[in-house]
């Protein structure tokens, strides 16, 4: 979700009912050559909570002080990625990298419990590959070094995002450790939700991909059933908050990549797609908008005052 999972992005997914914001993973590294912890990555809205801010990087002690740094933000809990299958992060040993190794994990853990005052979570695969499926040691090893709760995606670092998940590997660690968790991978849809918390008995799912251009699917809705009305008030909704955020123009520039997932879903905005995905000036965007049928609906208070001025 880097790159989608903004303050803005995850507000919307709250409004529509998820339970638990994740802030996109930060490299430890980057963070702490950088003195200032105002980027707009790690800025969140209270209305998010509970927040996790999450941290990568192959060394524990950097993993350790960048903790300490963030801890100031006052996230709920500070979460150590070991699922990104990237070549640039988990090929140095970051990311899915570390679960080839579950001691440096368990060192990791047992530090940044006894340093921090929030709770450390993680998010694992299965495994490197399919001959080290080495989850259930690794699962067992955050539960014995006081980790609060695992996020499992159901497939190895070599799968990438190929192939089925393996919802049978997420059930078997869900019943090896006591701790809760969250279950990842191929929950597209509300009956996808249904099947998979009745496969794994997993306290939660954790939807990512799915939910861009979709923030229905916390209500348990299909997307299918959203009119062109409503698709055309949440995109506004998402809009004035990126705007709000980043400001005029990096806010559209930005905006363009969730509104192309939005439009997948509208078979008639065909004909403006391009020049929508390409705008780059406000007003021109707005006016797009409003010629492709998806016009600002109007506000409770502008109706109100339109009827007093009337």
């Amino acid at each position: 979700m880097d790159g989608f999972s903004d303050s803005p992005f995850r507000l919307l997914c709250r409004d529509f009912g998820s339970a638990i914001s994740y802030i996109a993973f930060i490299s430890a590294r980057e963070l702490l050559q950088d003195h200032h912890l105002s980027r707009k990555g790690l800025q969140f809205d209270a209305r998010e909570r509970p927040v996790a801010i999450q941290l990568y990087d192959n060394d524990v002690n950097r993993l350790r002080k960048a903790a300490l740094r963030v801890q100031s933000l006052e996230p709920d809990m500070i979460d150590i990625n070991m699922g990104c299958s990237t070549r640039r992060v988990s090929q140095g040993g970051a990311g899915a990298g570390l679960l080839c190794d579950p001691q440096k994990i368990a060192n990791l853990i047992e530090q940044l419990d006894s340093a921090l005052n929030v709770p450390v979570t993680a998010k694992i695969r299965l495994g490197w590959d399919d001959d080290t499926r080495n989850y259930l040691d690794v699962a067992k090893v955050i539960e014995d070094n006081n980790g609060a709760m695992i996020a499992v995606h159901g497939r190895t670092c070599k799968q990438v995002f190929k192939g089925q998940a393996d919802w049978d590997a997420i059930a078997e660690i869900k019943q090896a450790v006591s701790i809760p968790v969250i279950g990842n991978g191929d929950v597209k849809t509300p009956e996808d939700v249904r099947r998979f918390l009745a496969h794994t008995s997993c306290d939660g799912v954790m939807i990512g991909r799915a939910s861009i251009g979709n923030p229905w699917i916390f209500q348990n809705r299909s997307v299918g059933e959203v009119s062109k009305q409503e698709l055309s008030s949440v995109i506004h909704t998402h809009y004035e908050r990126m705007i709000v955020f980043y400001g005029e123009k990096l806010g559209l520039l930005l905006f363009r990549k969730h509104l192309s997932c939005y439009l997948d879903h509208s078979p008639n905005a065909h004909e403006f797609r391009n020049d929508l995905l390409t705008a780059d000036n406000h007003v021109d965007f707005l006016n797009l908008l409003n010629r492709a049928g998806y016009s600002q609906p109007m506000k409770p208070d502008s109706l109100h005052d339109h009827r007093r001025l009337s």
